[in-house]
């Protein structure tokens, strides 16, 4: 994986034989997937190593397009509780296609974040939306958090 390693991530094994993995966000074990694996380091890259605060993130946050739910991996919020970024997880296996990109952005129709970031724990895209362009451009890495808050 192209990302750092966290010694602290805690995992388990229950009686069923099934591996869990402690979402630190949702603060409760939940089944260790390798779509989660990447969610999970990549949670930690953030508030670790980005500077992101934890009680802004918030995963699998659910969506409602009429009687249709959808469901973001994950959201980063300002504090005023409003949309900043959607987080996207695919597993290591998974390309980062033009369809993952698209399958985000239509869930950017009912959040209008700045921030859209995807990873498959290999390979991380981060677009920003810039108003003035009203346009999509991809950065070089994943911001640190006072540059999408806004603190360049």
């Amino acid at each position: 994986m192209n990302l750092p390693e966290y010694k602290d991530l805690r995992m388990r094994v229950t009686e069923s034989g099934r591996h869990e993995v402690l979402d630190i966000l949702r603060h409760r074990f939940v089944n260790l997937t390798p779509e989660e694996w990447v969610r999970q380091h990549f949670i930690h890259f953030l508030i670790t190593d980005k500077g992101y605060p934890q009680g802004l993130l918030a995963n699998e946050v659910e969506l409602k397009v009429g009687e249709k739910k959808l469901r973001c991996d994950s959201v980063l919020f300002d504090r005023e509780r409003r949309p900043k970024a959607i987080i996207e997880y695919k597993a290591e296996s998974v390309a980062l296609t033009q369809k993952v990109i698209k399958q985000v952005t239509t869930y950017n129709m009912l959040l209008n974040v700045e921030y859209i970031m995807i990873s498959n724990g290999l390979m991380h895209l981060c677009l920003h939306y810039e108003k003035d362009g009203n346009k999509w451009v991809f950065l070089k890495d994943i911001p640190e958090y006072q540059e999408v808050r806004g603190e360049r």
